[in-house]
């Protein structure tokens, strides 16, 4: 009976397998364990290796930049190999400052067989990295005593001052009782005489008063050899007998020429001598490789774990890909499928079980239409299970209503409740009924059973979109314009998508579903009124209620909605206060319904000095709506909540033309000039509307025979047949 599409479900799995990956890098991020003061442990290790402090030797590399093609696959192994004791960067051992950036270098060291220490670069510096530096490294500038040397670490970013760390150098050097002295310092501190293109000034240790005084204090002390990066080539200077040896070739970006290629340089102490060797790189990456190695290291920064990368590229191209094809590859028919045959439904009696979050006897429109359906469809030989909350004031012997007691009840008056849709005698009964089709009335709670029970029982769901949840964001616990621009319109696409069919009570509404993406059959269908019961009504019948209510000569507006924010009668409340001082003629408008805005209603009509034009009636019972109807010579409406307004059919069926505000559900029903007007939300055109019709006697009375004639084609007898076609197709369409 349903439809299973396998793509579907492997798109889900991939995107599952996505969502479990991203999460697990959150974890990483944000609660595995962090590697913090690592230069602390590294020191302890170079000095537990350094089983002679009179020979040694280390390594110094140059610009990293998270390479994995160079550095970690060439050049980590033949360090390894290489018999040194220590490894030390030189600067630009990451990419950028990025936290990913520093914890693929952290994974990426993990590949050494030796201690190391880094240098404080550019590189670190930048994107905040500073920071991230010194938490998981150490400071920016220190010095580590390794046998018989000194490792001076300087920092030549902007971070810190530069006076500073050469007060801190001078006394360093002062006190140094080390046979040999190494600086490094990240940006080269000497122009290297060679050109590269791209090399501007700020590539060189900056300012001009900083290389200066650096100068000044390593000619002043002796200092074997001064270490820079920055530059993507090797070149060594020897000036006052230190060397300057700039190296840059550990991965980052080179040429491929005398200057420009990939090396480390080694260095060996041995007693009071030392010496230092380049060692060049026998490989090159070609430019195709160096950008898939781009777009690797991008990866690789993303997760540090290598299966992982392959896990999350493999299942973002899955999705891409079962996207593409789907939008691709496979037939779409976006007209209905005329080959359907829902005879065999349409012939014999269906078993229908509906899920609504209110019902009778509290009054409004959904109950009344689910009301005057099940009526309907008992009427045509079918069996009916309504799934609905309690009520005080219930019929207590309701064969085809089953109640859930409520958790909650909401609203000023308790009218809105909140069923336990988790008692399991709820499913039992439904299981028991064996509907052919559940009917759902709601996108939320009782609905979402409703819907839930269907996927179960492997039965068509139908849900009929009766209400703009929009416009209902104050009884919502959330910021309402969070609730009315984005959860109330993801709300209903998610649910109607996941029914077989939707009915809407007009084509404006349908147009809104559309809109909003939502892909399931729509079957415009509007709610059945009960046409004949408004033409039986007796005038004697007429007249005693006109009496009851006090009614002379007055023309008798008709108001029929609940006393809520949503139905906007502060705006009919002020047109009306405009209409009396712009006529004579006397007119009383009745208001029909309750609700929680009654009071401060009643309020501002009294402020206003309307207590003689407006009359808040309150609740009317079902049966006696007719004659309220009949009462009146016209019916003003101004609510743009509605999806179809049933109360307007209503009073179109009991004889009075309509004046409302233009919105949806109102557009398709009133026609201009026809059976009344609909006006912008304009205090002063709804207002000379409803003059007009006050003034003019003639047209009144024709529009009065034209709505009468209009609401004729809405009888419950037919929306009953034409809600179970429907039931009948989507039957169809799930036996195929």
């Amino acid at each position: 009976m349903i439809r299973r599409n396998p793509l579907k479900a492997l798109f889900y799995l991939n995107l599952l397998i996505v969502v479990l990956l991203v999460g697990y890098k959150a974890y990483l991020n944000l609660f595995a364990p962090r590697f913090e003061s690592v230069h602390t442990i590294e020191v302890d290790q170079i000095h537990e290796r350094l089983k002679d402090p009179e020979r040694f030797s280390f390594a110094v590399v140059g610009n990293i930049n998270n390479s994995v093609g160079i550095f970690e696959q060439k050049i980590i192994p033949r360090l390894n190999r290489s018999g040194i004791d220590f490894m030390v960067s030189a600067g630009n051992a990451v990419s950028g400052g990025g936290e990913d950036k520093y914890r693929a270098l952290y994974g990426t060291l993990t590949h050494l067989a030796v201690p190391y220490l880094l240098t404080f670069g550019q590189q670190e510096y930048e994107e905040f990295g500073s920071y991230r530096f010194y938490q998981h490294f150490g400071p920016y500038f220190y010095s580590v005593r390794a046998g018989n040397s000194l490792l001076v670490f300087l920092d030549t970013t902007p971070k810190t001052s530069w006076r500073w760390q050469i007060r801190w150098l001078q006394e360093l050097l002062d006190n140094n009782p080390s046979t040999h002295t190494f600086i490094f310092t990240g940006h080269p501190p000497h122009h290297t005489g060679q050109s590269l293109p791209f090399v501007e000034k700020d590539d060189y240790l900056q300012p001009e008063a900083f290389r200066q005084s650096l100068m000044k204090v390593i000619k002043a002390h002796k200092v074997d050899a001064v270490f820079s990066a920055n530059l993507s080539l090797y070149s060594r200077q020897t000036i006052a007998g230190t060397d300057f040896i700039v190296t840059g070739g550990a991965g980052g970006l080179v040429l491929n020429n005398k200057t420009s290629f990939y090396h480390f340089v080694k260095v060996t102490v041995n007693g009071d001598q030392k010496t230092i060797e380049l060692k060049r790189m026998d490989t090159a990456q070609n430019p195709l490789y160096k950008r898939l190695e781009g777009l690797w290291s991008f990866i690789y920064s993303l997760f540090y774990v290598g299966f992982l990368n392959f896990a999350l590229l493999v299942s973002a191209l899955a999705i891409v890909a079962i996207k593409l094809y789907s939008l691709v590859f496979v037939n779409r028919d976006y007209y209905p499928n005329y080959d359907l045959d829902p005879s065999p439904w349409l012939e014999r009696p269906l078993r229908i079980a509906q899920f609504t979050n209110n019902y009778l006897p509290f009054i409004g429109g959904v109950p009344i239409s689910i009301e005057r359906l099940r009526r309907g469809l008992l009427a045509l030989g079918n069996q009916i299970l309504i799934v609905a909350p309690n009520y005080r004031g219930q019929p207590e012997d309701e064969q085809q209503v089953l109640r859930a007691p409520s958790l909650l009840a909401l609203g000023e008056k308790r009218e809105f409740r909140l069923a336990n849709i988790f008692l399991s005698r709820i499913r039992r009964r439904v299981k028991a009924f064996r509907p052919d089709i559940i009917h759902v009335h709601h996108p939320f709670w009782l609905g979402s059973l409703g819907l839930y029970i269907g996927r179960r029982l492997r039965i068509p769901v139908v849900y009929t979109y009766h209400t703009r949840l929009e416009h209902y964001a104050h009884f919502v616990p959330l910021p309402g314009m969070l609730f009315r621009n984005l959860i109330s319109h993801a709300l209903i696409k998610r649910f109607a998508n996941k029914c077989d069919g939707v009915i809407v009570p007009t084509y404006s509404a349908e147009e809104y579903l559309r809109m909003i993406g939502v892909k399931s059959d729509t079957f415009v269908q509007p709610t059945g009124i009960e046409y004949q019961r408004f033409q039986a009504v007796e005038e004697d019948d007429i007249q005693s209620l006109r009496e009851k209510l006090g009614l002379r000569n007055e023309r008798v507006l008709i108001s029929v909605s609940r006393l809520s924010n949503e139905k906007n009668i502060d705006f009919m409340i002020d047109a009306i206060a405009r209409l009396k001082a712009s006529t004579d003629r006397p007119f009383r408008l009745l208001i029909i319904g309750d609700g929680h805005q009654r009071d401060r209603l009643q309020s501002r009509i009294d402020e206003q000095g309307l207590d003689q034009q407006v009359t808040l009636v309150g609740p009317v019972p079902p049966e006696d709506m007719a004659t309220y109807y009949r009462l009146g010579d016209l019916f003003l409406f101004a609510s743009k909540s509605e999806t179809q307004g049933m109360v307007i059919l209503e009073a179109m069926a009991a004889g009075l033309p309509v004046v409302a505000v233009r919105s949806s559900g109102i557009d398709d029903v009133v026609r201009q000039g026809y059976n009344g007007y609909k006006t912008p939300e304009n205090l002063d055109q709804w207002r000379d509307r409803v003059k007009q019709l006050l003034d003019d006697e003639a047209q009144r009375q024709t529009l009065s025979t034209q709505a009468r004639s209009f609401a004729r084609d809405y009888s419950v007898e037919q929306f009953s047949r034409d809600v179970k076609a429907i039931y009948a197709t989507l039957l169809a369409s799930a036996a195929r």
